[in-house]
């Protein structure tokens, strides 16, 4: 039972780390209040995903890394480090902002293959996609905003999820 345990452990610490990877803020530590305090002008409605959708799969070029499912899966996807986000992953939503979203979209992310896109995309563009994407998680995780570090008890020391630095919520749990 014991080896059982220390097998089943070398297999799931890979995928803690990646999970930990993930949950970690991807805007610059000087920006995340700014970044976090940005809302979503747009309303959550079927006219706004549609056009999301639109730019998503077009002009946006997101398709590409995301995938058409929106899973991380695209056809420029494959050896990519770290790997695109699943947008279906109810964790990344439920601890990231719109805002945050937006800055990353806009701004890109150093050391990844994630390209600003706002020389490309307007910022109504920008947020529009935001809608689409969050489709994919059937609303699951839309949350309101997220106040100060003290006003946050579900992030740990780290911007995580957990107790733990860099700590999370279920590793495992994905949506479908």
């Amino acid at each position: 039972m014991a080896t059982a345990a220390a097998v089943l452990g070398l297999f799931a610490l890979p995928l803690f780390a990646a999970e930990r990877s993930m949950m970690q803020p991807r805007v610059p530590a000087d920006q995340l209040a700014e970044a976090r305090a940005l809302v979503n002008p747009l309303p959550h409605a079927p006219d706004v995903i549609e056009k999301g959708k639109a730019l998503y799969h077009g002009k946006g070029t997101c398709v590409t890394c995301h995938g058409v499912s929106g899973r991380g899966d695209g056809v420029a996807a494959v050896g990519l480090e770290p790997s695109p986000r699943n947008f279906h992953h109810r964790g990344f939503w439920r601890h990231r902002t719109d805002g945050e979203i937006f800055w990353v979209i806009k701004h890109g992310i150093a050391g990844t293959a994630m390209a600003p896109f706002g020389g490309m995309l307007t910022d109504e563009e920008i947020w529009s996609i935001i809608e689409y994407e969050r489709s994919f998680a059937e609303d699951r995780g839309r949350r309101a905003p997220m106040g100060p570090r003290h006003e946050r008890e579900h992030r740990g020391p780290g911007g995580g999820m957990g107790s733990r630095e860099g700590g999370c919520c279920d590793p495992l749990e994905t949506v479908r």
